[in-house]
């Protein structure tokens, strides 16, 4: 089995704030990053895209759960997100559990991760969330 999805996760956890230049060793110049809320196409775009992540929190951290490889060239990761951020949820940290399906040749040059966006951000907002709450609740 490849150790490509194993590095990958332990590299990308210990991105941060000041080695953000880092992510040129993970990535393709045309890599294309998607998520629920963003597409980002382009390692420099990728770039501004995670220096503004990471400068809007107070704290961002994975932590990679497992692996799943499909062929040579793709699989998926499984991980939990915790950031904090001042106006969400009065600052308390927040997780989310998601995954992120990965294609690469030599560097990743697709990134799709799948979370709730609700259980991102739209939960915590100050009235906004309420209202998601009591729905998730009804629906269930």
């Amino acid at each position: 089995m490849s150790d490509f999805l194993p590095t990958f996760a332990e590299r990308f956890a210990a991105l941060n704030k000041d080695n953000l230049e880092r992510l040129g060793e993970l990535y393709a110049d045309d890599v294309l990053f998607r998520d629920p809320l963003h597409e980002v196409r382009g390692l420099s775009n990728l770039q501004r895209y995670f220096a503004e992540l990471y400068a809007n929190v107070d704290e961002l951290r994975f932590e990679f759960h497992g692996c799943d490889t499909l062929g040579e060239d793709q699989g998926y990761l499984r991980w939990t997100m915790g950031y904090r951020h001042p106006r969400l949820a009065r600052g308390a940290p927040i997780r989310v559990e998601g995954c992120s399906y990965l294609q690469w040749r030599d560097k990743v040059h697709l990134h799709r991760d799948y979370f709730d966006a609700g259980a991102l951000l739209y939960e915590h907002l100050p009235l906004l969330g309420g209202t998601i709450g009591w729905l998730k609740r009804r629906l269930a």
